[in-house]
């Protein structure tokens, strides 16, 4: 499988942004297919979520579509889409004072960490998708406005991918590459599909109990295996549908009634924001590159094989050793997951709040995974003495190694790890594998907010 490497660009933010150094980069490309409704309610959910993240993710896509519970799209669910942004476009003024932002961009379509963008932009990218769930709705006559804007916004000049997030059922985005595949050549379909990244919370474009056979999904992973990046959740969206179930309390606190985003953030029917771990892996922390899936993050971890189908593959976390890694991964990320919500919902309301540490290593400011290439039984000193908190907030470090992002599988000895410099010790036997370190740094703020910085040692002889 080819190495996806997502090309960060820079350009000028037109906000005073001080507080966040980060704003110069520009934000990761996201279109969410969604199958929202009034009897399940975890859509809903993880569009609020959604929206006070606006600032980290360039929404391009807003596409009303169906789902396990939901084989014909209605007119009415859609309105919970709108209700979504009426909320952002009231809690707006609040949310953009976290970066101190005064106005909008004329031109909207490449925005910088740290912008928020208008509501009358996300309207715009706001529409139907597909309008009947299932692979035996890809062909002829099925195109929709969802579909024909997938399309257009990958045939877009820019560098960035654009991640397919799908909530509920693919069949928009299927339709989108069968009518590519239709109207072009072979090379300019495996140029169009290089584009794309997508990301499905299990596999909903069919009735749960049917074949998978059944769903556009298993269509795209067995005609594009080799062309389209493709990852398949059977674990985080799980954890965080059940934990979110068991934490509700926490919801009711700090979540529902803060701000009007809040006012429209409803109550569990089955589980809480099952389809949010699809935009947690996109997230720019410093954490982790989302076109490795097996970095592992906030948004889970995959690695390439079987899926549940048993007949497909793509990335996966669907059985062991995967799927206990991802769910281990999610227990250790949950709070600070949950702190950055409740944070962005106390913007929403007040218009004050924490923010979030800026984690500088050995003076390198920006949010790229950084790689040392050290020999082997040699020792290496890493230095966050840099990092800062925008509010003044005291900081704890703690430096460890995430074992199954690497292939050196033995124990990596850190000293100093709960201070601002740590001390690697290079294995002797390390040469030619990898080994990921983690410098995670979290303030004393209200919800302990935290930030991080990944650090990949390739060791040498």
């Amino acid at each position: 499988m080819k190495n996806f490497t997502l090309t960060i660009l820079t350009i000028v933010i037109l906000s005073s942004n001080s507080a966040d150094c980060h704003a110069e980069q520009l934000k990761p490309r996201v279109v969410v297919l969604t199958d929202v409704s009034t009897w399940e309610t975890d859509d809903s959910e993880s569009l609020v979520r959604l929206m006070v993240h606006a600032d980290l993710v360039e929404i391009e896509g807003l596409i009303f579509t169906t789902g396990w519970s939901l084989d014909k799209t209605r007119d009415d669910f859609m309105q919970l889409i709108h209700n979504a942004t009426d909320a952002y476009e009231k809690d707006l003024t609040n949310l953009a004072k976290r970066s101190e932002q005064t106005k909008h961009l004329e031109d909207e379509t490449r925005q910088s960490i740290g912008y928020w963008p208008s509501p009358e932009y996300l309207r715009k990218q706001t529409m139907f998708g597909s309008k009947k769930r299932g692979a035996e709705h890809i062909g002829e006559g099925n195109d929709s406005p969802g579909s024909e804007w997938i399309i257009q916004l990958a045939d877009e000049d820019d560098e960035r991918p654009l991640w397919i997030t799908v909530w509920g059922g693919g069949n928009t985005l299927a339709q989108a590459i069968w009518r590519v595949k239709q109207d072009r050549s072979e090379a300019e379909l495996k140029r169009f599909l290089s584009k794309l990244r997508v990301y499905t919370i299990t596999d909903q474009d069919r009735e749960q109990k049917t074949p998978f056979s059944d769903s556009s999904h298993q269509w795209l992973r067995r005609e594009f295996e080799r062309d389209l990046f493709f990852i398949w959740d059977e674990s985080a969206w799980k954890y965080q549908n059940g934990t979110g179930k068991k934490n509700w309390s926490e919801y009711e606190t700090h979540i529902q009634g803060h701000g009007h985003l809040g006012s429209v953030y409803p109550k569990y029917k089955y589980g809480v924001e099952g389809d949010t771990p699809a935009f947690l892996h996109l997230l720019p922390t410093g954490l982790n590159d989302p076109n490795v899936p097996t970095h592992g993050g906030w948004g889970g971890y995959f690695a390439w094989g079987k899926g549940e189908d048993n007949e497909t593959s793509c990335f996966t976390n669907c059985r062991d050793p995967q799927y206990s890694i991802c769910r281990k991964l999610e227990d250790h990320f949950y709070a600070a997951t949950f702190n950055n919500f409740a944070a962005r919902m106390d913007w929403a309301k007040y218009g004050t709040g924490n923010r979030n540490p800026v984690v500088v290593i050995d003076g390198d400011v920006s949010l790229s995974i950084l790689t040392r290439k050290s020999p082997s039984g040699t020792m290496v000193t890493l230095d966050a003495s840099g990092s800062s908190d925008p509010d003044g907030d005291q900081l704890t470090f703690h430096w460890w190694v995430l074992s199954a992002a690497g292939t050196y599988d033995k124990p990596v000895e850190i000293s100093g790890g709960n201070s601002r410099k740590a001390t690697i010790t290079i294995p002797p036997d390390s040469a030619g594998k990898t080994f990921h370190v983690i410098c995670e740094v979290r303030d004393d703020g209200t919800h302990n907010l935290s930030g991080y910085r990944r650090i990949v040692f390739e060791p040498v002889e």
